[in-house]
């Protein structure tokens, strides 16, 4: 391509129409002096010129936006001139790079004229980790250049962030090739995302590499990666690479404890966990109380809600630490939901006592330990106590009260309720609709049990396979198995798929209505889901095949349930679901 417009000079206002050289053309008078890098642009478009190279004519005008003069009459000083010139050198490069069909031609210029802080640049420029490695790669392995610390921090971390975790590895081992070593940040950003890929193996051998060349890491590296297979429930490995790597290596802090006793309070290994906590002494850290309010957490996640409490009064005894209202309310709560009201009760009075305020957690959890337990008189005056603290009663507290007046059968109340939630503007939860919907289903108030199903199909509310199945149950049970079948299509619509009690109902509602060939339609359904079906459900059907004088079919469906004794694993819940089994308290203790 030959470039036109090289012999003018649009910056003069001189006559002069003699033909100069490329050069002068292109950077102005010959008494002009000029940098080094801009002779090596002009060298570059006048060598271009002759050999009728393909370069992007953006390139073109970019450069000559360079060489124009300024409209200002302040002349440009040297550096500034050098740092303009360099700019534009690497916008070219980078346009060479990506729209040449062939680098060959330009080697001899770039092994002359790029230097490492050059290429740092194009690979930032370029914006993209696949077109920066193969940059990197180029310049390395075409031109020889060894890459600078910044070079290769940019990249790892543009890589890692693109999670291409091949050319990572090929691209670490450059670096160490040339005498670099990953500073604690980007460490850690390689270690975690390869463990966020499930790639652990590579995690450790990384760390194993530094841990060979005597460096010590951060505390803030191991944290990371622990904290991503704690999420990963792989707290073995976290601890086992917890053990191996303190000491020289990698000094541990309070906070890497915490995460380790998270993992192991979630997995349930609380003995593990106070093990864990009496090494703390001997790396010279001492616990805090996000450490006892994990260790009490966990305790009441076993309704080992005694040991929580044991705990807790050593911390107070040792008056080192003071507990805090997290600690309290999560043993209250721990109670609470044990139904130990009296335990739970004395526990908020000492809270009291101590200067520690409740807050709304607190009084959610009493009032729920106290509906539970039917008394709701203690839960009444709790919630006269929460408005007298400043706190306000949300979803969970009205849920709480609800949930108490239907156990004791006053449904009515818990009506009223619902209305005074409404015309406080507080929404419900799905838990406030299973509540009521089971209530009004088992007092056989169908149709304003059916009315609360369309209210929640107008909610923004992912619906449970519990909300719908005690509707289900209802109809089937009063022999309406139609308006059952309704549901269900409306139940599906909702992307809310049957679970095995939702099946058990239908077969047995069809059953009772004599209507055998919907009975084994939809058991052959639930298997074909992978929803094994019990024996009960087995039995009745085959029970009933065999009254209504249909042998063959009870034979059938003995021989299709020996060919799926194995069935398929189901993403979804199969096992019924009752009141007692509903979170109504969404308390989280750990901070």
């Amino acid at each position: 391509m030959k470039f036109r417009g090289l012999n003018r000079r649009p910056w003069t206002k001189s006559s002069d129409t003699s033909r100069n050289t490329g050069t002068e053309c292109i950077c102005g008078r010959k008494n002009n002096s000029i940098d080094g890098v801009r002779k090596r642009m002009t060298l570059l478009f006048v060598t271009s010129r002759s050999s009728s190279v393909s370069v992007s004519k953006i390139a073109i005008a970019h450069f000559h936006g360079l060489v124009q003069v300024r409209s200002d009459p302040r002349p440009l000083e040297d550096k500034e001139l050098i740092r303009r010139a360099e700019a534009w050198f690497v916008k070219i490069v980078c346009t060479i790079f990506v729209r040449s069909n062939s680098l060959d031609r330009f080697l001899g210029y770039f092994r002359k004229f790029l230097t490492p802080s050059l290429v740092f640049e194009v690979i930032k420029r370029l914006n993209n980790p696949k077109l920066g490695l193969r940059f990197f790669l180029f310049s390395r392995e075409s031109l020889n250049i060894t890459h600078s610390r910044l070079t290769y921090n940019m990249l790892l971390s543009t890589l890692c962030r693109d999670g291409l975790y091949d050319s990572i590895k090929t691209v670490y081992g450059c670096m160490k090739l040339d005498g670099h070593l990953p500073d604690s940040w980007l460490l850690g950003s390689l270690v975690s995302s390869y463990a966020l890929a499930d790639r652990f193996d590579v995690s450790k051998e990384l760390l194993d590499d530094f841990k060979s060349n005597k460096f010590e890491v951060s505390a803030v590296v191991y944290n990371d990666l622990f904290n991503v297979l704690v999420k990963q429930k792989k707290v073995d490995e976290a601890i086992s690479l917890f053990r191996e790597h303190r000491g020289s290596h990698f000094h541990p802090e309070t906070c890497t404890f915490n995460i380790l006793l998270r993992g192991l309070c979630r997995a349930g290994e609380t003995d593990e966990a106070i093990k864990l906590l009496n090494d703390m002494n001997s790396c010279g850290c001492s616990p805090d109380i996000v450490t006892f309010n994990t260790l009490i957490h966990g305790f009441c996640r076993i309704n080992e809600v005694d040991k929580a409490k044991n705990l807790l009064e050593q911390v107070y005894l040792k008056g080192q630490l003071a507990p805090d209202v997290v600690s309290y309310t999560t043993i209250i709560s721990g109670y609470s939901k044990l139904v130990k009201m009296e335990e739970a009760t004395s526990l908020y009075d000492e809270m009291i006592r101590s200067g520690v305020k409740p807050n709304q957690f607190t009084f959610n959890a009493l009032i729920d330990g106290f509906g539970k337990a039917g008394d709701m008189t203690s839960a009444l005056a709790m919630h006269e106590k929460m408005l007298f603290h400043g706190c306000a009663p949300d979803v969970v507290t009205y849920t709480s009260l609800i949930d108490g007046y239907c156990r004791i059968g006053q449904l009515n109340h818990g009506l009223d309720l619902w209305h005074e939630m409404n015309a406080k503007c507080i929404p419900p939860n799905l838990y406030t609709f299973s509540v009521l919907i089971c209530a009004l289903c088992k007092n056989n108030r169908m149709h304003e049990a059916r009315e609360f199903l369309r209210l929640l199909k107008q909610r923004d509310i992912v619906p449970k396979q519990f909300i719908y199945n005690p509707v289900i149950d209802g109809y089937c049970k009063s022999g309406n198995v139609d308006e059952a079948n309704v549901i269900v299509a409306e139940m599906e619509q909702k992307r809310c798929k049957p679970d095995k009690v939702t099946y058990t109902i239908l077969i047995i509602g069809h059953c009772m209505k004599g209507r055998m060939l919907e009975a084994i339609d939809i058991f052959h359904k639930m298997l074909a889901v992978g929803c094994a079906p019990d024996d009960i459900t087995v039995n009745s059907l085959r029970s009933c095949l065999l009254k209504a004088g249909m042998p063959g079919e009870a034979a059938h469906i003995k021989k299709a349930l020996v060919e799926n004794k194995t069935p398929k694993p189901l993403k979804m819940s199969c096992h019924p679901v009752t009141n007692a089994d509903m979170p109504i308290l969404g308390f989280i203790s750990s901070k």
